[in-house]
């Protein structure tokens, strides 16, 4: 699990679509801060179904960052 405090443009060659997974999240404060995590989990073929398998945090900070990257990434997209 990781809390994410920066985010870097990655530039890469490599431009291809994963397979497709379940992605579960949940809000909650600790010490004052609120704090968003976002759990992928497994694809179905895997041996143990349904479980986690990566997890990221954000803070507002990074919330408003990751914003940011969306609102340049996909411009026709208003919320």
């Amino acid at each position: 699990m990781a809390l994410i405090n920066e985010f870097q443009q990655a530039p890469s060659d490599a431009q291809r679509v994963h397979g497709t997974v379940t992605c579960g999240y949940r809000a909650f404060t600790i010490e004052g801060r609120r704090i968003l995590q976002l759990d992928t989990y497994g694809s179905t073929d895997r041996a143990i179904p349904n479980k986690i398998s990566q997890s990221v945090q954000l803070d507002a900070e990074g919330a408003r960052a990751l914003l940011g990257i969306i609102a340049e990434a996909f411009p026709d997209i208003s919320h």
